[in-house]
């Protein structure tokens, strides 16, 4: 009789350490999925980063065709160092071209 009395006069106070339990025994495997998070990147964040770097490449790209097509102009109109830096404007614009995304 006084053990049954005992269990369930000391069930209250157990319930605390059965819980504090249960969190250690899965804070691991918690701490494991924040890890797996943090370092894989999610085909939302995989798109963004495409098209943002897409972007910036265009701009760019836009940049480096406005300063070829002024020298160019220039180069028309008989400026020979022009003509040089349209050149080397028109390679700079192959190389991002030939660079991955």
């Amino acid at each position: 009789m006084r053990t049954v009395l005992f269990v369930f006069l000391s069930a209250p106070l157990l319930g605390g350490c059965i819980s504090t339990v249960g969190k250690v025994v899965t804070a691991p495997v918690k701490a494991v999925g924040k890890v797996a998070d943090w370092t894989t990147t999610s085909q939302d964040e995989a798109d963004r980063n495409r098209g943002r770097a897409m972007r910036e490449r265009e701009e760019k790209l836009g940049k480096l065709s406005r300063q070829r097509d002024k020298a160019a102009e220039k180069c028309r109109d008989g400026n020979a160092d022009q003509c040089d830096r349209a050149e080397v404007l028109e390679h700079e614009i192959d190389a991002v071209m030939a660079e991955p995304i």
